[in-house]
Parts: C-alpha cells; sequence; structure tokens
C-alpha cells in the first residue's frame, strides 16, 4: 500500500457530555432503543424520552460520549458502581465503541453492576463477553416498561 492509499481512520474518544451535547445523545437514546428494544412498549413518546434525557440526565449524573472524529456515536451514563445507561448509535454498533466503554467504566473500580432487558440477547451477551455475571432475575414489576430484566455484575478479577 503506497502512502497515498493509506486509510485515515477517524481518532475514537471518550469525553464528559456537555449541554450541547443532550439533544444528540437523547437522539441516540431514542434511535438505538426502537432498533434493539422492539419488543418493548415504550412508555414515552420519543419526544418526551429526548426531554427527559436533555434535561434530566445529562445535567445531573455523570454522563460520558463516545466520539468518532467529532461525531457523537453513543454514550454512557454511570455512577460510582452502577451503569444506568449505554446507548450506541446503531449503525455505529459491532466496531468496538461499546467495548471502549465499558472499559472506560471499569478503569479503577472494583465492582460494576448494570440491569439489561432479558430479551435483549445482543446486549446480555455483550455483557456476559466483558465479564458481567446475572446475579438476579426480575420479572419488569422494577421497571418502568414491565420488561424482564437481568441485574448484572462484574468484579475486578485483581481482587
Amino acid at each position: 500500500m503506497t502512502h497515498d492509499q493509506r486509510c485515515v481512520c477517524p481518532v475514537t474518544t471518550i469525553r464528559p457530555a456537555k449541554a450541547k451535547d443532550a439533544l444528540r445523545i437523547g437522539d441516540i437514546f431514542v434511535t438505538s432503543r426502537q432498533v434493539a428494544l422492539p419488543f418493548i412498549k415504550e412508555p414515552h413518546s420519543p419526544k418526551d424520552m429526548i426531554a427527559w434525557i436533555s434535561n434530566t440526565v445529562v445535567p445531573r449524573s455523570s454522563t460520558w460520549v463516545i466520539c468518532i472524529g467529532d461525531l457523537i456515536a453513543g454514550f454512557m451514563t454511570f455512577d460510582q458502581s452502577r451503569i444506568e445507561h449505554l446507548y450506541l448509535e446503531p449503525a455505529e454498533t459491532r466496531q468496538g465503541l461499546g467495548s471502549q466503554l465499558l472499559e472506560f467504566a471499569k478503569s479503577g473500580r472494583r465492582l460494576l453492576s448494570l440491569y439489561c432487558f432479558a430479551e435483549n440477547h445482543a446486549a446480555c451477551r455483550f455483557y456476559e463477553y466483558h465479564g458481567f455475571k446475572a446475579v438476579a432475575h426480575g420479572e419488569g414489576s422494577k421497571n418502568e416498561e414491565g420488561a424482564p430484566d437481568i441485574l448484572y455484575e462484574w468484579r475486578d478479577s485483581k481482587e
């Protein structure tokens, strides 16, 4: 391959979300759920979900975005030990971005937990591949979607 034929891959970065990112994050949240969770009957309209992400989640949570170049391709919110949201633009899945976000969340922590809808088999496989273990199963009474879920935990193997 000559110098002129080399691929130039955009740089992937993870950074804290900014207020100006909130609408893009909300759009990723809605779009990703529509594609990945067709079995869920959403209790809120897309407009209401975007407003909730923009006005509540982003300003009040530790929210991080993963960017390809300047484009936000996904986001994650988490606190010291729980991942609340991890969503990618559907066209950007299976590119290693979710793995990068998980590794970022694991960094410097001994324990992480998260809930995943039981019927979201791809996400369950993803978390299990990254060392998360199912520790509890719920029938859906504790989430507003009313869908069965799984509580996953990851523990640092260096403990």
